[in-house]
């Protein structure tokens, strides 16, 4: 764009041709200016920032929920301090919620307060046609400001509800990001310890979520998320529910903390007189 200044030819008096000169001018910075401000707002949505305030700003968010508690996970509203909400969920069973997604949101801020609703399974079954017994949990969360990544529509908010009811957020610009697999826990214990796990011949949705009670309080227990490492725990839980305060396992649980995969690897190579033991002194879980 360029600024022109007419100046009458007839018409050279120093002060007009001064005046005419400052109108340019200002012109000219007045059009920089906005060019400016356009470049800086452009750059701070870009960052993940308000071009008013410090505070990172999230838009164009999808939110997923992953759920690793016992329960069925209903419905999620997450809000920040100045007003913003996102929600999601829709009956997550326990370890579902990959590829579930919900669009589109904009959050502020780095204080959040969650909201969510839960509902045991086995307990409606006892009265399916009775009221819904919901679970409300409230939690604040803490997510320091994070960069985002991808467009609008792929930047997804993936909220982590773990057993003991804190919750992690996580920006990812995919649909994955399960971190407790209960459903290969299960399948592997259905495979090679059928009558372990379900002496009783119940049906499968009852024996899977007795397996992600188990599973679970692996995680509450001793933070165990690996997959190989929880099928080990609630196998030798259901060996015996007290299987955790033998020596040697006190000795393996202290080795490989903090290292996914080495608890379940060590168990699997435990010795057989330590597993004898085990079955011996044994005791029943429900």
């Amino acid at each position: 764009m360029t600024d022109t200044t007419i100046i009458d030819p007839a018409d050279r008096t120093p002060h007009r041709v001064l005046d005419g000169m400052r109108r340019a001018y200002r012109r000219r910075a007045s059009t920089r200016g906005r060019l400016l401000a356009a470049l800086l707002l452009a750059s701070m949505l870009a960052t993940g920032c308000d071009a008013f305030s410090s505070e990172p700003t999230y838009g164009g968010l999808s939110v997923a929920g992953f759920n690793y508690t016992p329960y069925n996970l209903d419905r999620f509203v997450v809000t920040d301090k100045y007003g913003n909400r996102a929600s999601g969920g829709g009956d997550l069973m326990p370890g579902s919620g990959e590829g579930r997604l919900s669009c589109c949101y904009k959050l502020k801020g780095t204080e959040f307060t969650l909201k969510w609703i839960v509902v045991d399974q086995d307990e409606f079954l006892k009265d399916p046609y009775g009221p819904l017994k919901e679970i409300h949990k409230t939690t604040q969360v803490h997510f320091p400001p994070t960069q985002v990544n991808g467009g609008s529509g792929i930047r997804v908010l993936g909220m982590h509800f773990y057993p003991d009811d804190h919750v992690e957020f996580e920006l990812r610009a995919d649909l994955r990001g399960t971190r407790i697999l209960y459903a290969d826990i299960w399948d592997w214990l259905r495979k090679t310890h059928r009558e372990l796990i379900n002496p009783n011949h119940e049906e499968n949705g009852v024996v899977f979520r007795r397996t992600v009670r188990l599973a679970a309080s692996g995680w509450v227990k001793y933070g165990l998320t690996d997959t190989k490492d929880l099928e080990q725990y609630v196998y030798y839980t259901l060996l015996n529910s007290k299987f955790d305060h033998h020596p040697a396992i006190q000795q393996i649980i202290s080795e490989t903390k903090d290292q996914p995969g080495a608890f379940g690897a060590a168990m699997e190579k435990l010795p057989a007189a330590v597993v004898e033991t085990l079955k011996r002194t044994g005791g029943t879980h429900d």
